[in-house]
Parts: structure tokens; C-alpha cells; sequence
């Protein structure tokens, strides 16, 4: 089979299933019920939308990069923890090196991070689902080692204002990333051969190897793009808030998944969609903001996104039998 026709079957992958462009149907949706509910409690007030905005931009950059790994039928738990590693470090990097370095650093310990989780689940073949959960394990303890469970500060402005409290205009720093991460996320794969081999492989590895497709670069590559943009997502959490911490981001993990998957990314593989992603992450902001603008507790918070992914996760699987 020539690449022209990968190219032709990952274009059936991807807009295969209508069912996954119910999530913008259900922003909007959401958008309206906050809306008129909350309508005296600010929740369409431009200083809220953009705090939604801001509160979506790591969750989006890290659900374009697992949206990669499970188009691939892979599977990254880990980047929770490299989200908060990279925090710490580039805190760290920026107060000795120096803004360019710095940000340097911190890219390379997420693109090592995921070429490590690659390496192991294809040459050892374990399950990147096992070998991710080991290794949210060991970054984890990792950062909460770096500086004894110690916030640091970053008092560099050049990238609080690049990746965090910055602005272009009224527009966010924070949303650039987003726009930027989501216009590469979408390029690379609709229009490079590298996105159309990872949909190839999630959707049948055998039959990807038998076309000449390097299944096992594929597979590795996909953690290091989702590794990457975990790490990437720790620096806008320390942008955001000027300091890295060792939990900063690590709750995010559910979200990402929920986040990836309403979005349309098949959770076994062959399709994913980063537009979907990024408008799922921007969902799961909304509920969360709108759910605390509602008064509800934590506790009821955390039900009603389990109940969520839950919902998420069936709609996947349901499509996946049907395939």
C-alpha cells in the first residue's frame, strides 16, 4: 500500500464516528445552561472567561499530547507527575541558567522522560499503561525530593510574561500556547506522514508493520510528543502561578483523559482529534468553574467528573466494539 493510501485510510479514521463532534455541541450547550443559571453569580463576565481560558490551557496542551498516544493505542499516566517535575525544574533552571536555558532544560527531562516510557514499552514490552504507572511513581518522588517538598519562586519576568501572566494585547499568554500547541497538534496530524502513521498503528499494528510503517518509532515518539506537552503544561502552571511545586499539575491526569476523549480520540486507538481535545479541556473548565460558581464542595466536584469520564470512557469503548 502506498502512502497515499494511509494517507486516504487515516481520513476515514478520523471522521469516521459523527458521535465525536457531539463535544462542541455540548460546550455550547454547557456554555448556555451556565449561563442563564449563573448569570447573576458572573460566570459570563469577560474576567471569568478568561479565567476559564487560562484554567483550560494546561489541560489542553497536555490532552493535544495524549491525544497523540492514544491514537497510537498507547497510553500515558505519568503526566501529571512530569507536569509538576518540570515546574520544580524550570523554577530551578531559570534562577541559575537563565531564561533560554532554563526552558531548555526543562523541554529535554519531558522529551527524556518519554523517550524512557517508550523504549521500555516497546523493546521490554510492557504495557504502557504499567510502564506509566511506574513511572508517575518515580517522578512523582522525584519532585517531591528535588527541594523537600518546598515551593520555589520564579522571579524571572522575561518567562512569567511568556508563559504565564503575559498578554498580547487582552489575549493571554496562556491561550497563545493553547492556539499554538492545538494549530502544530492539528498540522502534524492531518498533514504530516508521521500523524498518519500513528493512526495507522492505533488502529492495527500488524497491518501497519506490513506496510512498511516503523511501528515501534511510532509508539515511542508518541509518548515523547505526550511527555513533552506534559512538560510544557508544568511551565505554564509555574508561569501561571510563579513558582513550581511538587503537586503542581498532578491532579490533572483524570481531567486530560476525560478531556481527550468527549473530544472524540478513540481510547483504544486509530482516531484522535486535537480540535476535539482542546474543546473537551475547555469543557472540563467550564464545569469545574461553573461548579464552583454553584457553591458545590469539592466532594461533589469530584463526583461529578468521575460520573463524566465514566460517560466519556463508555461512548469509547462503545464505539471501539462497533469498529
Amino acid at each position: 500500500m502506498t502512502e497515499s493510501s494511509i494517507r486516504r485510510f487515516a481520513q476515514r479514521r478520523q471522521f469516521a464516528a459523527p458521535r465525536q463532534y457531539v463535544v462542541y455541541a455540548a460546550a455550547g450547550l454547557i456554555f448556555v445552561l451556565f449561563a442563564v443559571v449563573l448569570r447573576d453569580d458572573g460566570f459570563v463576565t469577560v474576567s471569568n472567561l478568561l479565567n476559564i481560558g487560562r484554567q483550560a490551557a494546561p489541560i489542553a496542551v497536555m490532552a493535544v499530547g495524549m491525544a497523540f498516544a492514544l491514537g497510537a493505542a498507547e497510553i500515558d499516566l505519568s503526566i501529571g507527575s512530569v507536569a509538576a517535575l518540570s515546574s520544580l525544574v524550570v523554577a530551578d533552571a531559570v534562577g541559575s541558567f537563565g531564561f533560554a536555558a532554563g526552558v531548555a532544560i526543562t523541554l529535554a527531562i519531558g522529551v527524556g522522560i518519554g523517550a524512557v516510557n517508550g523504549l521500555i514499552a516497546v523493546k521490554v514490552r510492557i504495557p504502557s499503561f504499567l510502564v506509566t504507572l511506574g513511572t508517575l511513581g518515580i517522578v512523582s518522588g522525584i519532585a517531591r525530593n528535588l527541594n523537600n517538598l518546598q515551593s520555589l519562586p520564579i522571579r524571572n519576568d522575561t518567562y512569567l510574561n511568556v508563559f504565564g501572566a503575559g498578554s498580547l494585547g487582552p489575549i493571554s499568554s496562556l491561550l497563545i500556547w493553547t492556539v499554538i500547541v492545538g494549530a502544530v497538534g492539528h498540522l502534524v496530524l492531518h498533514h504530516l506522514r508521521w500523524g498518519r502513521h500513528v493512526l495507522a498503528v492505533g488502529a492495527d499494528r500488524s497491518a501497519a508493520g506490513a506496510l512498511g510503517i516503523k511501528t515501534d518509532r511510532v509508539r515511542i515518539t508518541a509518548l515523547v510528543a505526550s511527555a513533552s506537552a506534559a512538560s510544557l503544561a508544568g511551565m505554564l502552571l509555574a508561569g501561571r502561578l510563579a513558582i513550581g511545586r511538587h503537586d503542581l499539575g498532578e491532579n490533572l491526569l483524570l481531567t486530560v483523559i476525560a478531556a481527550v476523549v468527549i473530544g472524540g480520540t478513540n481510547l483504544f486507538g486509530g482516531r484522535a482529534s486535537v480540535a476535539g481535545a482542546i474543546t473537551g479541556s475547555i469543557v472540563m473548565a467550564m464545569l469545574n468553574n461553573g461548579l464552583i460558581l454553584m457553591g458545590l464542595r469539592v466532594a461533589d466536584q469530584l463526583i461529578a467528573r468521575g460520573v463524566i469520564i465514566i460517560l466519556a470512557v463508555a461512548l469509547s469503548m462503545r464505539e471501539h466494539k462497533e469498529a
